[in-house]
């Protein structure tokens, strides 16, 4: 962090000012107001401080800290909004439910982001009975040259991003795992990443190569790659791209593989080009967030609008999108035809499949029937 890196202020127990440097990779600003907390500090009392939006920066049990996180959260879960018996599942009906299910999300996320920890130069949390997390600060945070403040909220991801990435998630297309970094969305929904290792290659793909735009983990490069195909894949994120390197090394596909910052496109054309947007065009909270909310279409509709100036003659674009955004009213087919038409595209063929994840069969979720009726396609695009 540089030195304009933001700071909290609190007054300790002697009646001395404090400060530190307050981190969050998620973007949360620091909070204005901070109080010193304790094993003493009720739920109830928490959440009122919480409510007004003051930080409260724990000094008891670190593990008396996760008690109380624990019971913020099943009375926030108490609050959240449950799908009413004989819901109307129309478009309208589904956005409402969407955004409401959103506000209640972010408010939850800010209200417990608000427990509060401190941190050593190395990571560590000094605490009684606190783990050793200096190993998935590190991973996450890098080097730090001082004494920060964090949210637990926040520190529990890191702590699970880095079991992801020790461990790696499984891809049956790859047979191999792909290791997720922090703050890099995981291929958790694996129905996408076999629509592109089964679907068609055109023959221009094996003359003039493929790119993969918004890479991500590079799961998507790595099985183009397998599919003996010379791949370019491009993202913004650095993270992305430092993740991406990772899993192609470990899989040894590097050296069929160029990575390259870029916001969508690098130079030239290619015989393929693959695109997994962000499936649902509302606004993203967090640098997660990013990788399933795309606001108002901007990935999807700049991708299709550069598509056919960076197709080789022959070439095809693969489209992977979730319809779940137009069984929640957020957007119409009739628009996505619309922007492929007025990018001077065709769809050459759509191949469909059913995702399996447990929402899809959770009932008490307000968006239940959207996420039941959801389909994952594969959009064959070509030049008009």
């Amino acid at each position: 962090m540089t030195e304009t890196a933001p700071h909290i202020h609190w007054t300790d127990d002697e009646g001395q000012t404090q400060s530190a440097r307050w981190r969050s990779l998620a973007g949360h600003p620091p909070p204005e107001k901070v109080v010193m907390v304790g094993d003493e500090l009720s739920a109830d009392q928490a959440l009122k401080w919480m409510r007004a939006g003051t930080g409260l920066l724990w000094v008891g049990d670190y593990q008396n800290a996760r008690h109380l996180l624990q019971a913020l959260g099943r009375r926030l879960e108490a609050r959240q909004p449950r799908a009413p018996a004989g819901q109307a599942n129309t478009p309208a009906a589904m956005k409402a439910a969407f955004l409401a299910q959103r506000q209640a999300q972010a408010q939850r996320a800010r209200l417990l982001g608000l427990l509060l920890l401190p941190f050593d130069p190395d990571h560590g949390v000094p605490l009684r009975r606190a783990p050793d997390v200096r190993a998935a600060g590190l991973q996450a945070h890098g080097r730090a040259s001082k004494h920060y403040v964090s949210s637990l909220r926040e520190l529990l991801g890191l702590v699970g991003a880095h079991e992801w990435r020790r461990k790696g998630v499984p891809v049956a297309a790859l047979q191999a795992r792909i290791h997720p970094h922090a703050g890099v969305f995981s291929p958790v929904r694996g129905e996408y990443v076999e629509l592109v290792a089964n679907a068609p290659l055109p023959a221009a793909a094996h003359r003039d190569g493929a790119f993969d735009i918004g890479t991500g983990t590079g799961v998507l490069a790595a099985v183009l790659a397998r599919r003996q195909l010379k791949v370019v894949a491009t993202d913004s994120d650095e993270r992305a791209l430092a993740c991406a390197r990772d899993n192609l090394t470990r899989l040894k596909l590097l050296p069929s593989i160029t990575l390259t910052q870029a916001n969508l496109w690098p130079e030239g054309r290619a015989g393929l080009v693959v695109c997994n947007p962000p499936w649902v065009p509302a606004p993203a909270h967090t640098g997660l967030d990013a990788a399933i909310y795309d606001p108002d279409s901007r990935m999807l509709r700049g991708f299709l609008a550069g598509l056919a100036a960076h197709l080789a003659p022959g070439g095809e674009g693969w489209l992977i999108l979730s319809d779940l955004a137009e069984h929640l009213g957020l957007r119409t087919r009739e628009e996505l035809l619309g922007w492929i038409a007025e990018a001077g595209l065709r769809v050459a063929e759509r191949i469909d499949t059913a995702p399996e994840h447990p929402k899809a069969a959770d009932s008490a979720d307000p968006l239940h029937a959207a996420r039941a009726a959801e389909l994952t396609s594969l959009w064959r695009l070509v030049v008009a």
